[in-house]
């Protein structure tokens, strides 16, 4: 994983006095993912690819992103498996960008920030509906359980130790304590 130092986040446009630091001491999986997708624009960046958007003026023109951040967002993302670059046009030497597996697993990710926005920013309703393909109809995708099916909302979730857990991560009990 490509670590980032104060230096390269200056040169990319962040103009913080806050320094960067790694997550790489963090044995989260939060944590990892933040590394890759957690720097401003990246999911919109991904949200237009996912959206078929893969040109790099289709992208910067959707988002607004400046070009050197873009850019580094997509070898980012590119670097990390998330998406693949693929010469479309050969005269002028032209390239796309093409979500990976690894990329369409962030869909759900999207869909949970997106719900998430409908129904806490959205005053005037969402801006974006998703429609279901396999009957045509508008979804409001929610998570189930893969062992009784049954949905899965707040308050319903505690964490326990996984097998990657580290020393006191071993050590803690249900997650949180009390709901």
């Amino acid at each position: 994983m490509q670590a980032y130092t104060l230096a390269k986040c200056n040169q990319v446009g962040y103009r913080s006095s806050v320094p960067y630091r790694p997550f790489e001491d963090q044995n989260c999986s939060i944590a990892g993912a933040l590394a890759i997708v957690g720097e401003r624009w990246t999911l919109l960046v991904l949200r237009e690819v996912l959206l078929g958007r893969r040109r790099f003026q289709e992208i910067k023109r959707n988002t607004g992103v400046a070009t050197n951040i873009l850019a580094d967002r997509l070898e980012t993302l590119v670097e990390h498996g998330v998406l693949e670059r693929r010469l479309y046009s050969e005269q002028p030497e032209s390239y796309e960008y093409v979500p990976t597996p690894k990329g369409r697993d962030a869909i759900p990710v999207l869909v949970a920030l997106m719900q998430w926005g409908d129904r806490h920013l959205a005053r005037d309703g969402p801006p974006r509906v998703l429609v279901h393909t396999e009957c045509g109809h508008d979804a409001d995708p929610a998570m189930h359980c893969s062992h009784c099916d049954e949905q899965v909302g707040p308050g319903t979730l505690r964490v326990r130790p996984g097998p990657g857990a580290k020393g006191h991560q071993r050590d803690e009990p249900l997650l949180p304590a009390t709901l």
